[in-house]
């Protein structure tokens, strides 16, 4: 199988208040998505089910991520996910809450059935 990347998109979540990494990770992806309306998959033979979606999601606490969820996030195809450093963090003088930025990029890609 060799894949072939045919779309990559941006997007960005935030979670103002709660410091939801899920959330905000999510928002980031549902954001991305939104940015496009795919319709060539027709062209070669594809639906949008066969898409592979690779997404990488940077935020402060990668490990505070739940990856499943946000792959719920997405409506068709295989998502793959990797969650690195990244994003942005500003927390009140407290520290126990603050302003939390996910970013996404999204990949698409197809197989070419070679």
């Amino acid at each position: 199988m060799a894949l072939v990347k045919c779309v990559t998109e941006m997007g960005m979540g935030v979670d103002v208040h709660g410091l939801n990494y899920t959330g905000a990770a999510q928002r980031a992806v549902f954001d991305a998505i939104h940015h496009s309306s795919l319709g060539f998959q027709q062209l070669i033979g594809k639906t949008a089910d066969d898409m592979r979606v690779d997404v990488t999601i940077g935020i402060p606490k990668p490990e505070k991520v739940d990856g499943d969820a946000v792959l719920s996030v997405l409506p068709h195809g295989h998502g793959y996910i990797n969650v690195v450093h990244g994003g942005l963090e500003v927390l009140n003088p407290a520290g126990d809450d603050g302003t939390l930025v996910a970013n996404a990029i999204l990949i698409v890609s197809f197989d070419d059935g070679k």
